[in-house]
């Protein structure tokens, strides 16, 4: 698969790609909107950004504990269940009167169910492009988010001025709402992906079995903490910048766009493999310059430069695509979504109180220090093993696919 034309004539791309345009947009529309709510209540960078990337961390109770569920759970009616529910959920945040207490409460169990949610789209998208078609696939989500993050974060900014965070929150409720109704609708009935029931036990063992590997293990790790850290500086944009926040996380969005239509589109392969490490040191480095307090003009500018590095992570997911086994498609592909995301509120709660304690410019700079030092130390791994295999070899994996089975990949 070669093109954007051919994606979009697959049987049930555009559905999916439609729902998970109205998630986004929902998605960000609310956390602009909620983490204003939170900042005008309690005057905190720290329960802001938590607000805002907090929910994140349930994403590692939820992959140590339900990530099984992501390849054993039919996968129309569980995308669609979830997107309703964080509807539910959303439209509950904008009660008048809500305590600060009960809108983290609810924010803890959504992220608790989007810690398998992420395994159940992706692993979907293998399904319906097959492996092949997966990065190119992953890149035009991965556009859209970007798009939908430009006009989310602009629009959600004129709606939280002109109207209030709270209006804001429940047409973003309507949004994802607009999201199930399009995967109900427009996506088959499939079967899961493996037999069994989702258990603890079961995300134990195939956790285990994803990081027997040293290069899966390396991958996960490039894949979750200098992207991570970096978005610990996105969460502070609101406390950098109180009434320009929107704009911030616009310009980010645009240089993530430019990122993965180079990447997923402009790169060839050979070139592409090459461009791993130095896309993640480009993601980190600008944010350096942060410790010079830039106005919000130059600010923006540093942040879209940024955020063409989130690209790497195209590469990155490539090369983990190819070591895994179809019927762990979406255990392997949730486990990193949930540990990224696990990072990412690791990462703006660390990034939050160091604001709190000195400044989020100051905060943003350790951050990014951070980020490069975390590359380079995981860098020579990446390079010793960024070889793409020979068609029909998947490294790793310790029996050949004829003997992959339920009880080898519990």
């Amino acid at each position: 698969m070669r093109s954007y034309s051919e994606l979009f004539r697959t049987r049930e791309f555009t559905p999916l790609f439609l729902s998970s345009c109205f998630r986004t947009a929902a998605s960000t529309v609310s956390g602009l909107a909620l983490g204003t709510l939170v900042y005008r209540a309690t005057d905190s960078p720290l329960l802001t950004a938590l607000s805002m990337f907090g929910p994140s961390l349930a994403q590692m109770v939820g992959a140590a504990t339900m990530l099984s569920a992501a390849d054993r759970l039919p996968p129309r009616a569980t995308v669609a269940g979830i997107a309703l529910l964080f509807g539910l959920g959303t439209a509950a945040m904008a009660i008048p009167g809500l305590p600060i207490w009960t809108i983290f409460a609810l924010l803890l169990l959504l992220g608790l169910i989007q810690s398998f949610g992420g395994g159940v789209l992706w692993g979907l998208l293998t399904e319906i492009l097959a492996k092949e078609g997966y990065l190119l696939g992953r890149s035009v989500f991965n556009m859209m988010s970007g798009i939908a993050q430009i006009t989310g974060f602009a629009t959600g900014g004129v709606l939280v001025a002109l109207l209030s965070p709270r209006v804001t929150l429940l047409l973003a409720a309507g949004l994802y709402l607009a999201a199930a109704l399009t995967a109900l609708l427009g996506l088959t009935p499939r079967a899961p992906r493996a037999l069994g029931r989702p258990s603890i036990a079961r995300t134990w063992k195939t956790n285990a079995r994803l990081f027997s590997s040293p290069e899966r293990r390396t991958l996960y790790l490039l894949l979750w903490v200098p992207n991570g850290l970096v978005v610990g500086c996105e969460s502070l944009y609101v406390s950098y910048a109180p009434s320009r926040a929107g704009a911030l996380f616009a310009f980010a969005a645009l240089g993530m766009f430019a990122g993965d239509v180079t990447t997923g589109r402009l790169l060839p392969p050979r070139v592409r493999a090459r461009l791993g490490i130095p896309f993640l040191l480009l993601l980190a480095t600008p944010y350096l310059f942060f410790v010079l307090r830039p106005g919000v003009g130059v600010a923006a500018v540093l942040v879209a430069v940024a955020s063409i590095g989130f690209g790497s992570s195209l590469i990155q997911q490539e090369r983990l695509v190819a070591l895994i086994p179809d019927e762990l498609s979406g255990h392997a592909l949730g486990l990193h979504t949930a540990g990224m995301l696990t990072m990412q509120g690791v990462s703006a709660t660390l990034a939050g109180g160091m604001a709190q304690l000195a400044s989020p410019a100051t905060a943003m700079t350790v951050m990014a220090a951070a980020s490069i030092a975390v590359t380079l130390t995981l860098a020579p791994s990446w390079l010793r093993r960024r070889a793409v295999p020979r068609e029909g070899e998947r490294p790793g994996l310790s029996a050949p696919k004829a003997q992959q089975s339920e009880v080898n990949y519990p």
